[in-house]
């Protein structure tokens, strides 16, 4: 027979752990699976744990306050005082983001195993989950294979699903209008990143900041997405670039190259003048990496029934940046605190669990339409336009706001003069308003975020209208 669980957690990656720690704190009979041994915890692919390692200090302070775990070194590599992104001509530089940490994902994660293990979660390594349970159209389980190839069965109340954006529960759900199955590859973007040592030439702070993260925009280097120059501790750096597969594709076919994600993020690396003799620090064998990242917002529901996602799986890393350790640290907080209340209170039905829905909207989620269509739009321009836009377009305080998820009023009488001196930016500038606008409409709407399953699907369609025509307005045109 199959064992019997309240709460499954499949997956122990950032979401995971935390959704373990927290159903099981909250006193439900928790089991977390996942497929690396216990040293390799959460780890995505043979690369390794392969993200640029940062979160806000907000995300940090987030766990402390709702798990009651202080995070310190070693699992804090970095201290970072902020996150500036530099326009393609290297003129302009505003903040992107507050005051931060780069973590050592390897050793994060073994400390949260030993949390989850502690609250009480039963945790097995080794054991791949290969696809759920389903009875009646509800998923009562999960199956796969434990660390002897031998076919497993568990049972349970709810299920966590913590497997990231290829989540073989999720794909295999039946068919309903709440979670999507499938993500658009227009919605992906393909990154590479190495950690790696290296001897500092020179001081320069637009290209290696000890005291804060960089990131450029340049379609030419990163089509459709950005390079990054994170710092970390004892000399190291974590650096890589994200492109977008349509938008890389246009970039080689008009200068006539084949360039691939491989050959941009070494050309990348060179291009930064700072660095000397870089050599890949192969600790714990994640010194290079690649994967791909889902870039829009999170998926329009994270519930269906006795089941719930979190973290990659549900598309929730930030739609700017690509960065997913701050959202699924949320998601998991969030997600196993639900699903403890919902096993104490023995009602799994969806009405219950949507209540998970609407804290993710208000810690996070609210945002994440409309920096998906700003997103979009940066997607939509080239270099010149970008440089031009940063320069006149906006006020720093408006750039900064809007890389927040926040719409600022922009004072277009103090912008149309400088716009007019550039002729040939008058379209972005309207494409700029219009994007604005579609920003603003979708805080709105996500400020009603549905609080019934009743009021899903209309709601739901109304959101996609809105995103639909914010990319059919903005098609990737990188040079």
């Amino acid at each position: 027979m199959a064992e019997q669980f309240d709460v499954i957690v499949a997956g122990a990656g950032m979401a995971g752990e935390l959704a373990a720690i927290m159903a099981a704190k909250g006193g439900a009979k928790t089991i977390l699976l996942d497929r690396n041994d216990q040293q390799e915890a959460g780890k995505k692919t043979n690369w390794g744990w392969v993200c640029g390692d940062a979160c806000a200090k907000a995300h940090v302070d987030f766990i402390e306050k709702e798990a009651g775990i202080k995070l310190t070194a070693p699992e804090i590599d970095h201290k970072v005082d902020g996150v500036y992104v530099l326009s393609p001509d290297m003129k302009n530089k505003f903040l992107f983001d507050g005051e931060g940490y780069t973590l050592d994902r390897p050793k994060y994660a073994r400390k949260m195993v030993g949390e989850a293990v502690k609250a009480g979660a039963d945790y097995r390594p080794k054991h791949e989950v290969e696809g759920p349970i389903v009875q009646n159209g509800e998923l009562v389980g999960v199956f796969g294979k434990d660390q002897n190839t031998q076919h497993f069965e568990i049972h349970a109340k709810i299920i966590i699903d913590a497997l990231g954006m290829a989540s073989t529960l999720r794909r295999r759900l039946p068919p309903n209008e709440y979670i999507e199955k499938d993500v658009s590859t227009d919605d992906i973007e393909s990154t590479g990143r190495y950690i790696a040592r290296f001897d500092h030439v020179k001081e320069d702070p637009n290209y290696y900041d000890p005291k804060n993260a960089i990131i450029h925009l340049n379609q030419q280097l990163a089509p459709g997405g950005y390079g990054w120059v994170f710092p970390k501790s004892d000399g190291k750096i974590n650096i890589g670039i994200g492109v977008e597969k349509k938008s890389l594709d246009i970039r080689n076919k008009k200068l006539g190259k084949s360039d691939t994600l491989h050959k941009l993020i070494d050309e990348y690396v060179a291009w930064v003048p700072t660095l000397k003799n870089m050599r890949i620090d192969e600790t714990d064998h994640n010194g290079k990496g690649y994967w791909s990242v889902a870039v829009r917002r999170q998926f329009d529901s994270l519930v269906y029934k006795n089941y719930m996602g979190a973290g990659d799986t549900m598309t929730m890393p930030n739609p700017i940046s690509a960065g997913g350790i701050g959202p699924a640290m949320v998601a998991g907080i969030l997600a196993g605190k639900t699903a403890a209340e919902a096993i104490a209170a023995r009602d799994t039905s969806m009405d219950f669990l949507w209540r998970y829905n609407q804290r993710f909207n208000d810690a996070y989620g609210n945002k994440t339409a409309g920096l998906e269509v700003f997103r979009i739009f940066l997607q939509s321009l080239n270099n010149e336009q970008i440089n031009y836009g940063m320069e006149h377009f906006l006020t720093k305080e408006e750039t900064t706001a809007m890389a927040y998820g926040l719409v600022p009023e922009i004072t277009l009488a103090s912008t149309f003069n400088k716009v007019l001196s550039g002729l040939g930016n008058i379209g972005a500038f309207k494409n700029l308003i219009f994007a604005h606008s579609k920003m603003k409409k979708l805080i709105e709407m996500y400020k009603k975020y549905p609080k019934s399953t009743g009021e899903f699907k209309a709601w739901k369609e109304a959101v996609a209208k809105e995103i639909a025509e914010a990319k059919a307005r903005f098609p990737p045109n990188p040079v």
